[in-house]
């Protein structure tokens, strides 16, 4: 009986310091070893991994690319106008130890700083230039998130605004604005056009006017035409004097 008490005080011992002592780190998993306090120039792992009891204290760190939604922001644009903007982050460590060390939790370090840069960054923009040029502000985000982030140990790889929501008496504006933007276009192609024909027109005038036998194809090629339509009444133009001169012989 005493044998099979000291039995049970091993097995107990060594089921209570096996897992603290030996750990075991998915691929895409990484271990920061402090020893007495101090870390290492490297991350451990993946793989297993082996600690020195009351010496040795570990702290794991996930290498996956994170996901993170960034809050809906009150935003309000260079020309004054009160939006709601949201985004999405991709983000992943590149750096377990500066992520451990430098900063206290770097996910929430993370998200506060795409929260402010996000409102900093669209601030300096038009209404305009949020709904249209969202390709440029999404690099322009990531780059200064990107380049924030690398004391950190964090690589920012991509950022994408998902919704830009504007009031709805902003909406009526802007449906108005682009009304008369189409018009705007519409009056220009138009009056491009009319100078397109009158600049081809004053061209064909300067060569029928050269060529007398051009005016007078042109002339029977119009009356070709009329006669198409049975409807028509075709004139004969004569000049006045032509007829006076007729009479007189």
């Amino acid at each position: 009986m005493p044998g099979i008490g000291f039995l049970g005080a091993i097995l107990l011992a060594l089921f209570v310091i096996v897992p603290a002592v030996i750990k075991v780190l998915r691929e895409y998993e990484r271990a920061v070893i402090f020893t007495l306090g101090r870390v290492g120039r490297k991350a451990a792992g993946p793989g297993l991994v082996i600690l020195i009891p009351i010496i040795q204290t570990m702290r794991k760190v996930d290498m996956r690319t994170f996901v993170h939604d960034v809050p809906t922001q009150d935003v309000i644009s260079r020309d004054n106008v009160s939006v709601k903007v949201n985004a999405v982050i991709y983000y992943r460590v590149v750096d377990s130890v500066r992520a451990v060390v430098q900063v206290e939790n770097y996910m929430a370090a993370t998200s506060q700083l795409a929260q402010t840069t996000l409102r900093s960054v669209l601030g300096k923009h038009d209404l305009d230039e949020m709904l249209q040029e969202r390709d440029k502000l999404n690099k322009d985000i990531q780059e200064i998130l990107d380049s924030q982030t690398e004391a950190w140990g964090i690589k920012v790889a991509n950022v994408e605004i998902k919704h830009v929501d504007v009031d709805t008496s902003m909406i009526r504006a802007i449906a108005k604005q682009a009304e008369a933007e189409r018009e705007r276009r519409a009056k220009i192609i138009l009056a491009e056009g009319e100078f397109q024909a009158a600049a081809k027109l004053s061209e064909a005038a300067e060569v029928l006017a050269t060529s007398p036998g051009a005016m007078q194809l042109r002339y029977l090629n119009s009356l070709q035409e009329i006669a198409g339509d049975q409807t028509n009444t075709i004139v004969f133009p004569f000049s006045i004097n032509e007829i006076v001169d007729r009479m007189r012989s």
